[in-house]
């Protein structure tokens, strides 16, 4: 399989660029630092230093196309997460946010639209905060906000680009051991460790097309 990772500088991201590698497909891991990627040493691996706000897609493209004449897999895993209150999250954090978790979505997906092979497989990562009806907590209401676009985001690309045989999912994450989730909540400790999800996430982008297409699964040992 040939993929294409954003986010995958550390965490959930990095274990997922590690665990395709390790099993023979071809992957572009792109994230800000790709200090750790290059460290693994993979010849299946190209790790691309890119920032998926303000840099520019065209050059991105051309860096992806010479290692990967087609595309099976896109799984957009970047996300950034603010924790502030309702009432103290400024202009500059509600632009930040949704570029990075909705806006990269949209764009990533766009530059390769021509190169997916037949029956490849978009991922969107999302969360259990952007989930209806499940928990929400204070200081996420901006995080949770741009996480319930990714997965309307998911649903109308489905229907788009069905004829185009393209299938798109999006995954619903509960907490996970991450230095995001430790920065954001130091004293929480999560039910699962991101190389877990990895693993998950990596069978999921592999094999669930041949099943779903536009929905959004929730992956989390809560209730509800």
């Amino acid at each position: 399989m040939n993929i294409v990772l954003t986010g995958a500088g550390k965490g959930i991201g990095f274990e997922i660029a590690k665990q395709f590698c390790e099993k023979g497909h071809r992957v572009v891991a792109i994230s800000r630092n790709i200090s750790r990627l290059t460290e693994l040493n993979n010849k299946n691996l190209l790790a691309v230093s890119f920032d998926l706000t303000e840099g520019n897609y065209q050059e991105l493209y051309d860096k992806i196309k010479q290692f990967l004449p087609v595309v099976n897999i896109l799984v957009n895993n970047a996300g950034l997460l603010i924790n502030k209150a309702f009432t103290d999250f400024t202009d500059d954090d509600f632009d930040k946010i949704f570029r990075t978790n909705v806006n990269a979505i949209a764009k990533m997906s766009r530059t390769l639209i021509n190169d997916f092979s037949a029956k490849s497989h978009i991922v969107n990562i999302s969360s259990m905060g952007g989930f209806q009806g499940s928990s929400k907590f204070p200081g996420l209401s901006l995080y949770s906000a741009s996480k319930g676009a990714v997965s309307i985001l998911t649903e109308s690309m489905a229907e788009e680009l069905k004829d185009r045989n393209i299938s798109v999912n999006a995954l619903a994450l509960g907490a996970v051991q991450t230095e995001m989730l430790a920065e954001a909540f130091p004293s929480f400790k999560a039910p699962l460790t991101a190389s877990e999800m990895a693993s998950f996430i990596c069978d999921f982008a592999i094999s669930a097309n041949k099943y779903y297409n536009g929905k959004v699964m929730t992956v989390s040992l809560s209730t509800p």
